[in-house]
């Protein structure tokens, strides 16, 4: 199965526009966005494994 690495179009304009939010937060928002960032790749990671164990 072969996966593609390179972001979509639409996600390259997303991170761009994330990119520059984040430059005019303050380090202990940076911190708190980051934070938030990785708890819902946790939550996608755990969905995508419920969802393999079902397929």
């Amino acid at each position: 199965m072969d996966f593609p690495i390179e972001l979509t179009l639409e996600q390259q304009f997303r991170l761009k526009n994330l990119k520059d939010q984040v430059k005019n937060l303050s380090q202990d928002e940076a911190q708190e966005f980051l934070l938030e960032v990785l708890r819902q790749m946790m939550v996608k990671d755990n969905l995508v494994k419920h969802l393999l164990k079902q397929a």
